[in-house]
Parts: C-alpha cells; structure tokens; sequence
C-alpha cells in the first residue's frame, strides 16, 4: 500500500524527522543485531541429550558429572509440567464453578496421570539424591514387578508362579 502524500509542510517536517530518528535504528537492528542473534525455535536454549548413566562406564566420572546433570535438567522439568497441570487443573475449578467436577474431569486425569508417573520416577528419593539412586529405584522396581507383578496389584500367589 503506498504512502499517503503529505498535506502540508508540518506534516512532511514531522515525517523528515521521523525518518532521520527511526532510520539508524532500523537499520542497526536489521544488519547487525538480527543476523548475531542465536535462532532458537523454542524461548530456551535446547540442550543436547548425553548419555545416561546406564550408558557409563564405571570410572568414567565426567560421563556420570554429564548424566547426572542432565538427570537434574529433566526433573526440573518434569516438575514445572506437574506445576503446569496442577495450575490449570485449579483455574478450571475456580472458572467452572459449581459444574467443575464433571467439566474439569479430563484436565483432572492428566494431572492425575502425570504426578503418578512423577512420584514412580522421582518420590522416595530423599532430598539429596542424583541419577545413580533414581536408576537404582528404578531398576528395584523392574525387579520387584518380574517377580510378584505390577505394583500395586498385590503380590503373586505361590500357584501362579508354577
């Protein structure tokens, strides 16, 4: 759409100095502040995945310094998911008031579902804990579940296992 012209001399002055001041600045910001700035798709740095510590060897402790690091990053963000849930899962209790039971329902199961699978991966652990004592857990359940079934379940009979 091409500029409207001018109608006067006060508003072609105003339009000159408009000009003089936003000229520089445009310019600036198009040839060097844009092409030096990092694109991310995402508002975060996205970080490289390392190898986790089932992947390490035993002497290895910058592979164990890498994974427990990177063990750190995905419960941090694990936790702000379940923050995430739980903050919709309220505002649609407030928002939906009196019928929130039946509307709020399906934002309910997703928190649900998630804390569940937060506290299997990450509860019990204490409040120092690092990827060694989360893969240990893990790898307890995966033994306790091959010999008496899903936890939770209730433990296998003596008639089953034979």
């Amino acid at each position: 759409m091409p500029e409207a012209q001018p109608r006067n001399v006060i508003e072609r002055f105003f339009n000159n100095v408009y000009k003089v001041l936003e000229g520089p600045t445009v310019w600036v910001r198009e040839n060097i502040v844009e092409p030096n700035q990092k694109q991310y798709p995402w508002y975060h740095e996205k970080m490289r995945r390392v190898p986790t510590v089932d992947e390490c060897y035993t002497d290895d402790v910058a592979c164990y310094f890498e994974a427990n690091c990177q063990y750190k990053r995905d419960r941090l963000v694990d936790t702000e998911i379940i923050n995430i849930l739980r903050q919709r899962f309220e505002e649609c209790n407030m928002y939906e008031q009196p019928d929130h039971i039946e509307r709020c329902a399906p934002i309910r199961k997703d928190y649900e579902e998630a804390s569940t699978n937060w506290f299997t991966k990450y509860g019990d652990l204490g409040a120092y804990h690092n990827v060694r004592s989360a893969y240990m857990k893990q790898k307890h359940r995966m033994i306790w579940e091959r010999r008496h079934g899903p936890v939770g379940s209730g433990m296998k009979k003596q008639e089953e296992e034979e």
